[in-house]
């Protein structure tokens, strides 16, 4: 490889002092690691993985809208956020209904996204940011709210988890039970939606996937504990967004390919540990057969 490119990629000249820059960064990093770790395992058992990017569109046409007008981005990308979840949770009470919707909310919502960025005529790097994520554009005013949404979904999670969690595995049960599933579906798509508007911020539109799926698939491959699975989600999210701030800022480039290579090799990882056991307990339970056959 070119040399030059190497160290544009991983250039770690003057590091000390560049660190210092993005302190927010990494703060508003980790607190989107836990929070997409915690509300990612959801996201895989609800089967909305879909919807995360559906609910990114319409959060970059919401950014893109506050950028072009001049208000504040954080609070367009949420009002997006927040529209689309809506959208889902009350229209798509069905997987194929849901489907059919996030299909159509995607396009609609990129296609306002582009529209408002090409009306933008400020800096180009404030348009790139909102599709690739930036790693020194958090402020201490946007870190505060970023810090308060955090805590929102996170309270909201843990309020709502036990209940969620039955009608995540099986609706119709949880909902014979007297649960009220609409309604958990719903107050689930709003927390997602307001994770999603904020990981935006950090990772940007088109990769959002990587905080909030790519943990929690990692850490259900290896594990099918309900306590453990969020816990490994947390950690991995966490890793790859604070990692990926840290080898970004060495080269100066945009956070998110550091941060969907990391969560990606994370994945791998998994995945191969998970198939070894898999195909461990597979043969142990074809020797245990064998074997009563034997005794008989």
């Amino acid at each position: 490889m070119n040399t030059d490119l190497w160290h544009q990629i991983f250039g770690f000249d003057n590091y000390g002092e560049l660190l210092a820059l993005v302190k927010n960064s990494i703060i508003a990093g980790a607190l989107l690691g836990v929070v997409g770790g915690l509300i990612g395992p959801f996201v895989m058992t609800r089967d909305l993985a879909f919807g995360v990017h559906g609910i990114s569109e319409l959060s970059f046409a919401g950014a893109s809208a506050a950028l072009l007008f001049g208000v504040n981005v954080v609070a367009g990308s949420i009002a997006g956020s927040l529209l689309a979840a809506l959208i889902i949770g009350i229209l798509g009470a069905k997987a194929r209904e849901r489907n059919s919707i996030i299909a159509v909310l995607m396009p609609f919502g990129l296609g306002l996204g582009i529209l408002f960025l090409a009306l933008y005529r400020g800096r180009s790097a404030n348009k790139f940011g909102l599709l690739t994520g930036q790693i020194v554009s958090v402020d201490n005013p946007q870190l505060l709210m970023l810090v308060i949404i955090s805590a929102v979904v996170i309270a909201g999670l843990f309020v709502i988890w036990r209940p969620l969690s039955f009608a995540s595995v099986d609706a119709d049960v949880a909902r014979a039970r007297g649960l009220p599933v609409t309604a958990l579906s719903i107050a689930f798509m709003i927390l997602l939606g307001l994770a999603t508007a904020v990981s935006i911020q950090i990772v940007g539109a088109l990769l959002v996937l990587s905080l909030l799926v790519t943990p929690a698939a990692a850490a259900m491959r290896i594990t099918a504990s309900p306590v453990f699975t969020p816990l490994l989600s947390v950690a991995f999210a966490v890793t790859s967004v604070v990692g990926g701030i840290l080898l970004a800022l060495g080269g100066g480039l945009p956070i998110s390919p550091y941060v969907t290579t990391i969560s990606f090799l994370i994945y791998i990882v998994c995945r191969v540990v998970g198939g070894r056991r898999t195909r461990q307990g597979n043969n142990g339970r074809l020797v245990a057969v064998a074997a009563g056959r034997i005794s008989r």
